[in-house]
């Protein structure tokens, strides 16, 4: 595990693990080192080997993660948190909880993002397959009968031709493509770089400004659970969200609206982080002395809205691309089929 890489099921999975130990009246310190017995993993067994050393030298849990600088700046904070407030199993629990659900959107969103790619590379693959080797043929029949395709059907054939004579350069700039992808997997920094940049651009809109507000709210509801006061609420949920410009513009409004007397419901929603709905449920919830329970309700549909919204967009994306493949093949054939129809008509 290198740094900056530990991904959410392992640390969904150590979460929950350590918050098991210390139910069990295990102490945090021979936890650890039962954890590290258990570990199969190289890198895994690597991670906790350093946290085990920092223990021993006598930090405390949260000082031992911070300096490991592998794990979540979220992570550290929230335990530190639950350490101060005595509730570090709670705590631990929670993170178990949020960490499966990042999981979890993040499969979910990998998985609507990698099966329209597929097929859009399939339909481009049986397009190129038609244009290139099957056109040619039909081009040579309708030469020999002495006659033309069809405009259509000769342009795209031509194209064709085009893109055969200029498979070199088209090979060379899907190459960089590839190992630019492969670049950004191997060195983190790059792919924080291309994330930041990409967030800037669309971390606020669409599916990912849900998913930008479903881990605020839920890493608000964590933080307003585990004792900590409105304005730390709000500044923790933004290390875990954060990380476009848009979205910090949101924090700071709220933090603003805060601090010039709005209550925690107003200024979550003049700022655009929960919607009206959800303002009025916290509204109910702040009022009745639960405000917590109100905002990990928020949470719990936050993430149900998400999923929907996901399934949605892969809901129109299949049967868009598949009516797309269906007209371009159907185009292509027909621009082939029906002259050579009107031929053999005319020769029988």
């Amino acid at each position: 595990m290198k740094e900056k890489t530990i991904s959410n099921s392992y640390l969904s999975f150590l979460c929950a693990q350590l918050a098991m130990l210390i139910d069990a009246g295990i102490t945090l310190n021979d936890g650890v080192h039962i954890l590290y017995e258990d570990e199969t993993s190289r890198d895994g067994k690597a991670v906790i080997k350093k946290l085990i050393a920092e223990l021993e030298l006598g930090n405390q849990f949260s000082a031992a993660l911070r300096k490991c600088s592998v794990f979540p700046v979220y992570m550290v904070q929230m335990v530190e948190i639950g350490e101060r407030t005595g509730r570090l199993e709670e705590t631990l629990k929670a993170l178990a909880d949020y960490y499966d659900r990042q999981n979890r959107l993040s499969v979910a969103v990998k998985k609507s993002v990698l099966y329209p790619a597929v097929m859009l590379v399939l339909m481009i693959a049986v397009v190129l397959v038609l244009i290139i080797q099957v056109l040619p043929i039909f081009n040579d029949v309708f030469g020999r009968l002495g006659t033309q395709m069809s405009p259509v059907a000769t342009a795209l054939m031509n194209f064709g031709s085009w893109l055969t004579g200029a498979s070199a350069v088209i090979a060379a700039i899907v190459f960089v493509i590839l190992l630019f992808i492969v670049a950004a997997l191997i060195f983190p920094k790059l792919r924080s770089s291309i994330s930041g940049a990409f967030l800037n651009k669309w971390g606020s809109k669409g599916v990912f400004g849900k998913i930008a507000s479903s881990r605020y709210v839920y890493a608000m509801a964590l933080s307003m659970a585990s004792g900590l006061d409105t304005l730390d609420s709000i500044d923790v949920a933004a290390a875990a969200s954060g990380g476009s410009k848009a979205i910090d513009d949101m924090h700071k409004k709220c933090n603003g609206l805060i601090k010039d007397g709005a209550s925690l419901h107003e200024a979550l929603s003049k700022s655009g982080i929960l919607s009206n709905q959800e303002g009025k449920m916290l509204s109910i919830g702040t009022r009745s002395g639960k405000a917590d329970l109100a905002m990990s309700e928020i949470a719990r549909k936050s993430d149900i809205d998400v999923r929907e919204h996901i399934d949605s967009i892969i809901s129109k994306i299949e049967p868009s691309l598949v009516i797309a493949s269906s007209v371009i093949v159907g185009v292509i054939l027909l621009s082939v089929m029906l002259p050579l129809m009107g031929i053999m008509t005319a020769l029988g």
